[in-house]
């Protein structure tokens, strides 16, 4: 059986991929799965010969059959890469990916807990040393609206902060900093951790939370801790940290209704990125309303 001179190709590129720009094993396997699906989607078709129209049918039939925006954006990337290549190495004319984008998805509403499993999450009491630093990441996290990179940024010297004066000053996205307000249930646990933090960090350490080590504590530790604690407590959805950040926001804009407020709060720097939490406010109104109104029109 004659190989598909297109596999040659793509093998040739990706080994310049693994081997002269050294990208990851991962990074080298989308870029393979992205140009096997163009061949799939053109079977037999050369490549000198895919002009912009095709690709962009290409796109449509991909997208009529249910691939999202964001997966089909990958695919577009990994092909404009692949052509760029071919024009710069194998002689093509043209790149057909160029000025391609991939179409929009509808963008899905950030998931946050209702205030009682909320309050079940964190209610919870610590049994171990690492447990006692979970706790007080969680409520830091829930308390203050963190992400979770702006969370593991912090050092034992903004402890200080967050037990007397009760607010945490954090570097966001575009390096803004911003104060925001810790509250008594996140100060006790936070001052509950530092009492135990010694049992587990190096010395010398400066990060505020550590991991299993003595160093500063990663990100995938965290993702797993707190889906390990909502699994403890039969929460009936898994967690992950950013929701914590959504259910502050939702919580806090549902008993204020203080958009502005809770902007600043987030670090946003565009009112429109908070407003989604208006979306979520209105399912909530809504679920109440047809909970409790007596005409309400009840879905069957």
């Amino acid at each position: 059986m004659t190989r598909d001179p297109r596999e040659s190709l793509l093998e040739e590129f990706l080994d310049r991929l693994e081997h002269q720009r050294r990208l990851s094993a991962g990074t080298v396997r989308n870029y393979r799965r992205a140009v096997e699906q163009l061949f799939a989607s053109n079977p037999g078709a050369r490549l000198d010969k895919l002009d912009p129209q095709r690709v962009r049918r290409t796109v449509s039939q991909l997208h009529s059959r249910g691939m999202s925006g964001r997966t089909i954006a990958y695919m577009i990337s990994g092909w404009r890469g692949f052509f760029a290549w071919l024009v710069k190495h194998r002689g093509f004319a043209h790149n057909p990916c160029v000025g391609l984008r991939a179409p929009k998805s509808p963008r899905g509403l950030p998931k946050a807990l209702s205030p009682d499993l909320m309050a079940r999450l964190l209610d919870a009491q610590a049994g171990t040393t690492a447990q006692t630093r979970d706790k007080a990441m969680f409520e830091l996290s829930y308390s203050s609206g963190l992400r979770l990179a702006e969370l593991l940024s912090l050092d034992v010297a903004d402890a200080e902060g967050i037990l007397r004066q009760g607010e945490v000053t954090v570097t966001g996205k575009g390096a803004k900093r911003r104060t925001v307000p810790v509250g008594s249930r996140a100060r006790s646990a936070v001052e509950a951790w530092l009492a135990t933090r010694a049992e587990l960090a190096k010395a010398g350490e400066p990060a505020l939370f550590v991991g299993a080590r003595g160093g500063r504590i990663g990100a995938s530790s965290v993702r797993y801790a707190l889906s390990r604690w909502a699994l403890r407590l039969g929460l009936p959805q898994h967690v992950h940290p950013h929701m914590l950040r959504h259910s502050f926001a939702t919580h806090v804009l549902q008993s204020s209704g203080d958009l502005r407020a809770v902007q600043e709060m987030l670090g946003h720097s565009s009112i429109a990125t908070t407003q989604v939490y208006t979306h979520l406010d209105f399912q909530h109104l809504a679920k109440a309303y047809d909970a409790a109104h007596p005409r309400a029109k009840r879905k069957p």
